[in-house]
């Protein structure tokens, strides 16, 4: 079985052919472009490891009870206008078309940019004890071509509005209710249920067309950020106008 190599700021462990990926950027696993980057090159490892045609799956975790991730680090697009060109927009891209169902276990707090990280995966389970998840571009300014995209495809259309044009915050038994998350689980027990989840649906990778059975449900989502992504010849997002 081949070594599993080293990431900068997370772990990647093994579970047979389920993948746990836990982010560790303190303090609250917030995306820059280069944080990004290491994060695709997980996936793309576990992609080598378990091979084509092979059944698996990965779950992305937060390292505590407390934050899964906050979003984008904001103040790197004043430096450098492309950073989500590079970093941001392909992550999610690559969660869309990854070949091996997908699982967000969101450990805790899941706000702004988290948002459609956690929603471009194919399951969620979130933390029923603490924790909210929370989309707020409306209040500090801030769009993107293809922002409301997961939103309107994934969720029910007044659930979407709450969440895009209300900036509502959802505790984990709400957004189970509304059909953010499919499951919550307490805190010791987030990992098992994220663990079965996977097990459950690990095998359906195996005919190879995963990838493109869910290109025909999120398409549109799909398409809109490889759009964006890695571009240089063009702005592809209004920089918030307030920053958290």
């Amino acid at each position: 079985m081949a070594d599993i190599p080293s990431f900068h700021n997370l772990s990647l462990d093994r579970h047979g052919n389920v993948f746990v990926l836990t982010m560790q950027k303190a303090p609250e696993n917030r995306l820059n472009s280069r944080y990004c980057q290491e994060l695709i090159r997980a996936y793309r490892t576990v992609e080598k490891l378990l091979g084509p045609g092979a059944e698996g799956a990965v779950i992305t975790r937060g390292n505590d009870a407390k934050f899964w991730c906050t979003g984008l680090e904001l103040e790197e697009s004043d430096k450098n206008p492309f950073a989500n060109s590079d970093g941001f927009y392909p992550l999610i891209h690559t969660i869309l078309d990854f070949p091996f169902p997908t699982i967000a276990l969101l450990t805790g707090h899941t706000f702004g940019g988290a948002c459609p990280l956690a929603l471009a995966h194919d399951y969620r389970v979130m933390n029923s004890r603490r924790g909210f998840i929370s989309m707020p571009p409306v209040d500090l300014g801030l769009h993107f071509e293809g922002i409301g995209s997961l939103p309107r495809l994934k969720l029910r259309p007044q659930v979407a509005r709450k969440m895009l044009l209300e900036a509502h915050r959802w505790t984990g038994t709400e957004a189970l209710e509304d059909g953010i998350v499919d499951a919550v689980a307490e805190p010791e027990k987030m990992l098992d249920v994220a663990l079965e989840i996977a097990a459950q649906w690990a095998p359906k990778a195996r005919m190879g067309v995963y990838a493109l059975l869910r290109q025909e449900l999120w398409g549109d989502a799909i398409k809109k950020f490889q759009r964006i992504s890695y571009v240089h010849s063009r702005v592809t997002s209004a920089p918030a106008k307030v920053k958290i």
